[in-house]
């Protein structure tokens, strides 16, 4: 059961909402185009908020595979970030992490106080 304040009322909530998540697999250059677009649709989504923060997983076994089967990981890399912090009003840039774990290509993963 929520608490009340004395007039009835719930107070605001002071924990941040569920972190929304995607996760992306498939040609590079697509995942990025994913990733962009899906992160407009985000921020719609999520509307004024106090806080966001983005982050990236990328997994190197994935990505290695990609590699090896002829994509090109730059510029396109350098120009999706590079869009991302200039067009979007991030407080910063994306979190990225590489992980040595097998999985998609990326998880997105937008996280955000109202």
């Amino acid at each position: 059961m929520k608490a009340r304040a004395p007039d009835g009322t719930s107070p605001p909530s002071r924990m941040p909402s569920a972190p929304l998540v995607w996760t992306f697999d498939g040609r590079f250059a697509r995942c990025l185009e994913d990733m962009e677009d899906t992160l407009r649709r985000a921020i719609v989504q999520v509307g004024d908020v106090s806080r966001i923060i983005v982050a990236i997983d990328v997994s190197l076994p994935a990505l290695q595979a990609r590699v090896e089967a002829g994509e090109r990981v730059q510029p396109a890399w350098s120009d999706f970030l590079g869009r991302v912090v200039a067009r979007y009003g991030l407080p910063a840039a994306p979190r990225v992490r590489f992980l040595e774990a097998a999985g998609p290509l990326a998880a997105f993963v937008i996280a955000y106080r109202s």
